[in-house]
């Protein structure tokens, strides 16, 4: 006679739903990077409306002369050419994307245009601002980029209002059905 051991009975978690604990796990495994992108995001937003240096087209930390620091380092110069024809709208358009890009990711509003609006200024800030970094995996702009893509590609199943949004969806299908 065998005896066998199973290892694939576990008890449920959280849902209650006969789900074992690598579904529950893998049902809200971007759930972490959510929170983090969306915090750092928004913190980057309204540090950058809060800093009375940071806006202005010149001196010390601010967005222009950051831009003119990096220009020449930086892989595609006509994109930092065109944030120099208006240094501080520029930098509000940053802070004011970024603000809405953690909101968005934060709260599951919107996710994958969230995230792509994330990963489309993660991109600009790589191939400008972090470009020159040797290695290239000291500039953290790339990593960024990378994190943004899964919320891109997956969105925000759970606790989310899209996935609120998705089960009304559901519901008021499955109500015309009947």
């Amino acid at each position: 006679m065998t005896h066998g051991m199973r290892t694939d009975t576990y008890p449920p978690y959280l849902d209650g739903g006969g789900r074992d604990w690598r579904d529950t796990a893998t049902r809200y495994a971007l759930l972490p990077l959510r929170i983090f992108l969306g915090v750092t995001f928004i913190y980057a937003g309204l540090d950058k409306l809060t800093d009375g240096a940071f806006l202005k087209s010149s001196g010390a930390g601010s967005i222009g002369d950051t831009m003119r620091a990096v220009r020449d380092s930086s892989a595609i110069p006509a994109l930092v050419d065109m944030a120099l024809k208006s240094p501080v709208g520029f930098g509000y358009a940053m802070a004011f994307g970024e603000l809405a890009v953690g909101i968005g990711t934060l709260i599951g509003l919107l996710t994958r245009l969230a995230a792509l609006g994330g990963a489309l200024i993660s991109l600009s800030l790589w191939l400008t601002v972090s470009w020159g970094s040797d290695p290239y995996y000291y500039g953290n702009d790339l990593a960024y980029l990378m994190a943004w893509l899964p919320l891109v590609l997956a969105g925000a199943p759970v606790l989310s209002l899209d996935a609120v949004w998705r089960s009304r969806r559901r519901q008021r299908a499955g109500a015309l059905a009947r």
